[in-house]
C-alpha cells in the first residue's frame, strides 16, 4: 500500500469544525464591536488623565528618546535627592559634600631615565643576538666536544659496573639463616 493510500485511510482523532461563512462574518461583527467599545473607554480615560481634546487609540506615539543628563547635572540631581531624603526622614541640612581633591600630575620618566632605559634594552638585544648567533658556532665544534664527553662517559659506566670488591667473612654461629630487609 503506498503512502497517499494509506493517508486516505487513517481516521483523525480530532474533531473539525466546519465554519460557514455566516459564523465567520458574525465572529467579525463581534470583534469589531468590542474593538469600539475599548477605543472609546481609552478615549474617556484619556480625556479624564489630561483634561483635554481624545485621542484615537488606533493612532500609535512615536517612541521617545531618552535624554542624555550630563556627570554634573547628575550630581545636582543626587544631591537634591538627598536633601528631600533628609528632610523626609528630620535629619539637619546635608553637610557639604567633600571637596574632591585635585588629581595628582601624571608622573613623567625623566630624559635621563629614559637614556638608561634604552641603554639596557640595547645592551639586552645585542646579548641576545650573540647568544642566538653561538649555536651556530658551537655545532661546528660539536664533534671535537662530543668525543671528549663520549670518553668522560665511559669512563664513569666502568666505574658504575666495577663496585669495589668487599672482604668476604664467614656467617657467625649466631646469625639467623635468613636475613632481615630492614624493614619491620
Amino acid at each position: 500500500m503506498s503512502y497517499r493510500g494509506w493517508y486516505e485511510h487513517t481516521e483523525t482523532h480530532m474533531p473539525t469544525q466546519r465554519l460557514d461563512r455566516s459564523i465567520l462574518e458574525a465572529a467579525i461583527l463581534g470583534f469589531e464591536s468590542q474593538k469600539q467599545q475599548i477605543d472609546t473607554r481609552i478615549a474617556e480615560l484619556r480625556q479624564m488623565l489630561s483634561g483635554g481634546p481624545t485621542q484615537t487609540a488606533a493612532t500609535p506615539q512615536a517612541p521617545s528618546r531618552k535624554r542624555k543628563v550630563s556627570a554634573a547635572a547628575r550630581r545636582r540631581m543626587a544631591i537634591a535627592q538627598r536633601k528631600r531624603w533628609a528632610k523626609i526622614r528630620g535629619e539637619s541640612e546635608l553637610s557639604a559634600p567633600a571637596t574632591l581633591e585635585p588629581p595628582k600630575a601624571k608622573r613623567r620618566i625623566s630624559e635621563e631615565g629614559m637614556k638608561r632605559i634604552i641603554a639596557a634594552t640595547k645592551r639586552r638585544w645585542r646579548l641576545a643576538k650573540a647568544a642566538k648567533a653561538q649555536p651556530a658556532i658551537a655545532k661546528k665544534a660539536a664533534p671535537a666536544r662530543k668525543k671528549v664527553a663520549v670518553k668522560k662517559a665511559a669512563t664513569k659506566k666502568a666505574a658504575v659496573k666495577a663496585p669495589p670488591a668487599k672482604a668476604a667473612r664467614p656467617p657467625s654461629p649466631d646469625a639467623p639463616l635468613v636475613q632481615s630487609t630492614g624493614r619491620n
